[in-house]
């Protein structure tokens, strides 16, 4: 099976992105990454894709629209043949154009398990904050495929952490972010061993014995 090549998007500190880096080091993912690419023009994860030889870049938001950048983006994705695109805390909407020429190849992880606390509004600690603040004794966290809205598209993978009565929001996002890296690995192996089946908002495993009848069902 071919290789496959991969553009990780960042905005932070690049944790994910270093979690990928490893799996392919450690020869757990038949993938490549081929470009970083970051709207922060300070964000770590460009200095560890730069350590790794990893080609990077920064690309600035500024005075560009939603559809321009994500233009700009589509650019390196076929320059570069890009067969899957992963955002990795990437704090930037995409044009609904390049999302429908890249339907079902770019995944999102999320810190929390979707539909709870997602959408517009709802990242990084924030997430976490309403969390605790809502009272709730499970969270996790999801990575699913990126559609034209914030955190709405198929789920491919949730895992589930107890929310303790004397949890923080700090202390409830390092048990998440543990589930993170290792979904994350789980569901980008799995998508570039094209395993993965879209049906309606459901995603299954090819082959499944049950892959007809839910087809039908749908």
């Amino acid at each position: 099976m071919p290789v496959k090549k991969i553009a990780v998007l960042i905005s932070g500190s690049g944790t994910n992105l270093q979690v990928i880096i490893d799996a392919i080091l450690q020869k757990k993912l038949n993938a490549e990454i081929k470009i970083v690419i970051s709207n922060n023009k300070d964000a770590y994860g460009l200095v560890r894709a730069e350590k790794q030889g990893i080609k990077n870049m920064f690309i600035s938001t500024r005075d560009l629209t939603c559809e321009e950048y994500s233009e700009k983006l589509l650019e390196i994705f076929n320059k570069e043949e890009i067969d899957f695109v992963v955002l990795a805390g990437f704090l930037k909407i995409l044009s609904k154009d390049l999302v429908m020429q890249y339907k079902n190849r770019i995944i999102n992880i999320h810190p929390s398990l979707i539909p709870s606390f997602c959408g517009k509004g709802y990242y990084g600690i924030k997430v976490h904050e309403k969390a605790i603040e809502y009272g709730v004794k499970v969270t996790g966290a999801t990575v699913h495929f990126v559609d034209e809205n914030a955190d709405t598209g198929p789920i491919i993978e949730q895992r589930a952490v107890d929310v303790d009565d004397f949890d923080t929001a700090k202390s409830l996002q390092q048990k998440v972010l543990v589930i993170e890296h290792e979904i994350l690995v789980s569901s980008l192996k799995k998508l570039c061993n094209d395993e993965l089946k879209v049906i309606g908002r459901r995603v299954i495993k090819k082959g499944d014995k049950d892959e007809k009848s839910i087809d039908k069902r749908i």
